[in-house]
């Protein structure tokens, strides 16, 4: 049994509108679902992904009422996106132009990289790869060659390396294949990968135990989740996760996917979600993203949910 990759990040905004501008019109993403949290149907949660909402290209965020995120460990604190290996310059560039706050591009694991932060503080990294699947988007701001194509690698912090390990390795079957100190200078960050492996396939693991404990926000990351094939699979997960007594939701049918959810022990949200059937189950590819997409068991509730939610434009 092996995950497949990284499936999505869902982060938080306050600010709903302005997430919206800055995901698509800056960094050219295309919007692929407008609908609400299931659990919270007075929050919109907003997808963006390539062209075609490739599973593992979409960044998702929650609109919560939420104080800006408090910056510690026990919490995911980067997003890699991963363009093509000769987009580096043109990004900083463009991002520098639109007063979008920068790092420099340097060298990191391997691979050269861009931190960016949108202007919540979300901490993004733009991660140089060779072109994956992710479809460009036609109708973006950006030449196809230089949109991001996807995410991956994904960060996160924890105060101790060795219980997350094991959960990584022995029931998430990831593998550990290298170290690299933090560009923060906070400790060392693990390597673990997946499936084939490569930038869309590792989750990084900084231990920095000098660090408070993050308070979760707006400009924060709520989970990530990663790629299984098909509800077959899941169901054998939500089995393997069961038999090592791992605490979990048990399989939840999110409509667009179907998700298994569980924490490690770093406190860090962690969910395994099937590919299929994709985000043009309930609209045309041409079109999705544009309406209110609401699954078949809350659309009863239409009139109340959308007169709740303010305009995104």
């Amino acid at each position: 049994m092996q995950l497949t990759g990284i499936h999505h990040l869902t982060a938080i905004t306050a600010d709903a509108p302005g997430n919206n501008r800055f995901y698509t019109q800056t960094l050219g993403l295309r919007r692929v679902k407008k609908t609400v949290n299931q659990d919270d149907t007075s929050a919109y949660h907003l997808f963006f992904a390539d062209g075609a909402g490739t599973p593992g290209t979409d960044i998702t965020f929650f609109d919560w009422p939420a104080a800006r995120e408090r910056r510690g460990t026990n919490a995911i604190t980067r997003t890699g996106l991963r363009v093509g290996q000769d987009s580096l310059d043109w990004w900083a560039g463009r991002l520098s132009g639109l007063g979008v706050r920068t790092g420099k591009i340097a060298l990191l694991d391997g691979r050269p990289s861009l931190d960016v932060e949108d202007p919540e503080g979300q901490r993004l990294r733009l991660v140089a790869a060779p072109l994956p699947e992710g479809r460009p988007w036609a109708q973006a701001d950006i030449p196809a060659q230089h949109q991001i194509r996807g995410l991956g690698p994904i960060t996160i912090s924890v105060p101790d390396l060795a219980p997350t390990a094991a959960v990584l390795t022995q029931v998430m079957n990831m593998r550990q294949v290298r170290d690299y100190a933090s560009p923060d200078g906070q400790g060392q960050v693990h390597v673990f990968e997946m499936g084939e492996g490569g930038a869309a396939a590792e989750l990084h693991v900084a231990v920095q135990p000098d660090l408070p404990q993050a308070r979760q926000g707006a400009g924060g990351v709520h989970h990530v989740a990663f790629r299984v094939p098909d509800t077959a699979a899941l169901t054998e997960w939500t089995r393997r996760v069961a038999g090592h007594r791992v605490p979990n939701s048990g399989e939840v049918e999110r409509y667009y996917f179907r998700s298994l959810y569980f924490r490690e022990p770093g406190g860090n949200l962690f969910e395994l979600a099937t590919d299929g059937p994709g985000f043009d189950v309930d609209e045309p590819q041409e079109t999705m993203g544009q309406g209110l997409s609401l699954p078949p068991f809350l659309e009863d509730r239409r009139a109340e949910i959308e007169a709740r939610l303010k305009p995104l434009a």
